[in-house]
């Protein structure tokens, strides 16, 4: 039998997909299970968005430029204008996602062996994306009783090397909802400038933002217009996940040529769904602050709820729709797949993700699961019930 590649040997599984069979074992078992492991919201798609698709009148659904149609470029360029992100639509190239931008953006600045550092605990794909690229994860790791703030800049620089490239952000954060002091971005900055490095931005929960939290964009720091690669997309903002619709964002004319050599080999990005996310451009900001608000009841339910279980830490997310908590267990792993195996309370049990695989750090995150809270506040409470209930039987409780 012919072998699988070394890269397809070291493609780690992701930590919020991997215990579906399980999950789906329980189902087939009679129970009910609350997903909170994926970032998959429940808030309806704005309706102008569904409306252009339900119209559109082509009669074939044709490739588009290798770059995303031009038309929904130049929206794109007037809405990062209005959130001051001041870019044109030859800045921008529509992509399959935010993840194939930052495909694109590893490929395109890094070549294989090359290293790039990322505070951790980090969308967990960052691993999976840096392997396809060949390229070299160095974590430097945040800490929660510290409420994942960017780590202090001497802790980058102690990791900066002959072979770093580039560093990446995800502004507000995923898998632990912060959003960074402009101040620390400010420094980053410095840092990013002094080494000549790529900056590479998640900034796809741009929207979300809690609490008078203002996020600030990369593509605002001044004096780093060759630096900086902005990633994006509409799977969050417009609650249009499966539309796979993301950006590549650059002043760097150099990034932006290397890019589209890659876009054209891929061909093009989803046609109908470039119809759609333009149209979602014309989204009121009235459903924003109707999605903020929910979101905010969602956090507070969840964070409240947890607080009041003993042994049980998680700092207040500031935005997206994340926490990343700590629990008094002896393994995540072991004990979110115990839950779906062994556990109900009622019919009910819970999935959330095992937070080992959101940091590159072999055996940080091991009593850490990160928990997303994109349902009802009713499914939240029930939810926290169960993990309550869950902690007072499961073998391997440990005391905090």
């Amino acid at each position: 039998m012919p072998s699988i590649s070394r890269k397809g040997q070291a493609m780690p599984d992701s930590p919020i997909r991997k215990l579906a069979p399980f999950a789906t074992a329980a189902k087939e078992a009679g129970k009910r299970v609350i997903h909170l492991n994926i970032g998959q919201p429940d808030i309806a798609t704005p309706q102008v968005a569904l409306d252009a698709v339900r119209q559109d009148t082509r009669t074939v659904i044709e490739y588009s430029p290798s770059e995303g149609f031009a038309s929904y470029r130049e929206g794109l360029a007037k809405y990062y204008q209005s959130v001051q992100v001041d870019v044109t639509a030859d800045d921008i190239l529509v992509t399959t996602g935010g993840s194939e931008a930052l495909v694109f953006a590893f490929m395109s600045c890094l070549d294989p062996g090359d290293e790039v550092i990322i505070p951790e605990p980090f969308y967990a794909n960052y691993n999976g994306f840096a392997q396809m690229a060949g390229v070299e994860v160095v974590p430097v790791t945040a800490h929660i009783d510290q409420g994942f703030a960017l780590p202090p800049i001497e802790d980058f620089a102690a990791k900066i090397n002959d072979k770093t490239k580039a560093i990446l952000l995800c502004n507000p954060g995923n898998p632990t909802g912060t959003v960074y002091a402009p101040e620390a971005l400010d420094a980053l900055a410095q840092l990013v400038k002094d080494h000549d490095l790529y900056l590479f931005a998640d900034e796809v929960y741009r929207e979300f933002c809690y609490d008078g939290a203002k996020p600030k964009s990369v593509m605002q720091l001044p004096g780093l217009e060759e630096n900086v690669v902005l990633v994006d997309s509409v799977s969050k903002r417009y609650s249009m996940c499966g539309a796979r619709i993301g950006a590549l964002v650059t002043k760097n004319r150099a990034v932006r040529k290397a890019a589209m050599k890659f876009a054209m080999a891929r061909l093009s990005p989803p046609t109908l769904a470039q119809v759609a996310s333009e149209a979602a451009l014309d989204t009121s900001d009235a459903y924003f602050e109707e999605v903020r608000d929910t979101y905010v009841a969602r956090r507070n339910a969840l964070v409240e709820g947890l607080r009041a279980i003993p042994g049980v830490k998680v700092p207040t997310p500031g935005g997206a729709f994340y926490a990343l908590c700590e629990l008094p267990i002896d393994n995540a792993d072991a004990f979110c797949q115990w839950m779906l195996e062994h556990f109900d309370l009622e019919g009910d049990t819970v999935m959330m993700a095992p937070a080992t695989g959101f940091y590159a750090t072999a055996g940080a995150g091991t009593k850490q699961v990160r928990i997303a809270y994109v349902l009802e506040v009713a499914l939240i409470e029930r939810a926290v019930a169960c993990l309550a209930a869950a902690l007072q039987e499961y073998p391997g409780r440990r005391e905090a």
